[in-house]
């Protein structure tokens, strides 16, 4: 006896009608009388009155079917509870580069886990380099990061651009700017970019964004991080070039003014491994749809 067999007799039961019951599980009214016959042969007891109309269930046949009930409904919640056990023991594991968190990626990781609370959820910080080698290895399962960083193995996603603005000391005479400046404007300025290891990364990109306007910043200092960064300028020490987010991190005398450079921007990538089209990501990709759609952000949905 298999639990398709308790399906089709209960199907019987409840539409009293074999023809009725076979057009509800969609299979052929011979097929399922002889499921029922079979039925009666195994179990030795005939389960329904012959020539009854509408259908009628013998006295066996109703005690048959009350247990039958109760334990296709065990078996759905087995099934159901063993569904929920798999998903609280997967893990997804995301890569990111530090100074996205300040933008909208701990918005997107917050609703990712209040939408699926079952889900195990891991953040690491690490460079888009490391993150192309950790998606490789299985160590993380998406990487966000800043880089244009191609491999056949990973799929890159370009998220947004966004826009670059110069860190400034309420002093400075750029904090009166508040239209912006140009790159032009801040090339002989004291700047401090970071990081200042794992080469190529955000220090790379920004004078990447000087090379393509022909310039060339002399006054360089790199440090270990944006936040170190930014508390130099708050220091009156110099200049920085930060993504939008960045305006985010408050500091005392620290002001944030736009870049006008049309290639002010940094780009937002998100990296998967090819082929990878798991539901969990395709749900993480949907949180993001969410957060962007809230900021009215444009984006294509036809990227992954």
């Amino acid at each position: 006896m298999e639990l398709r067999h308790l399906r089709y007799f209960v199907a019987v039961v409840e539409e009293q009608s074999f023809t009725k019951a076979a057009e509800k599980l969609f299979i052929a009214q011979p097929p399922l009388s002889r499921q029922i016959q079979n039925l009666e042969q195994e179990l030795g007891i005939q389960l329904f009155e012959r020539g009854s109309r509408p259908l009628k269930t013998t006295e066996a046949g109703q005690f048959f079917y009350q247990h039958a009930v109760k334990l296709l409904s065990n078996a759905e919640e087995i099934k159901s509870m063993t569904k929920r056990v798999g998903i609280a023991g997967r893990t997804v594991t995301i890569g990111f580069v530090g100074s996205l968190l300040f933008g909208l990626l701990s918005r997107i990781v917050y609703l990712f886990k209040q939408q699926h609370p079952h889900l195990k959820i891991e953040m690491v910080e690490m460079t888009t380099n490391d993150q192309i080698q950790a998606l490789k290895e299985g160590r993380i399962d998406v990487g966000f990061g800043r880089l244009r960083i191609s491999d056949p193995a990973v799929k890159r996603i370009l998220l947004r651009e966004e826009r670059l603005m110069v860190a400034v000391h309420s002093s400075h005479p750029f904090a009166a700017q508040k239209e912006g400046v140009y790159l032009a404007d801040v090339v002989d300025q004291q700047l401090f970019l970071y990081p200042n290891h794992n080469k190529p990364n955000f220090s790379t990109q920004i004078r990447g964004v000087f090379s393509e306007y022909g310039l060339e910043p002399r006054k360089i200092r790199e440090v270990r991080e944006l936040q170190l960064a930014l508390g130099f300028v708050a220091a009156g020490e110099g200049l920085c070039i930060v993504p939008e987010s960045a305006q985010n991190i408050h500091l005392a005398h620290l002001h944030f003014i736009p870049l006008l450079d049309d290639s002010a921007v940094s780009p937002v990538f998100m990296a998967i491994r090819n082929m990878d089209e798991s539901e969990d990501i395709r749900s993480l990709f949907d949180c993001i749809y969410q957060v962007y759609d809230l900021e009215a952000f444009t984006y294509d949905r036809n990227v992954f």
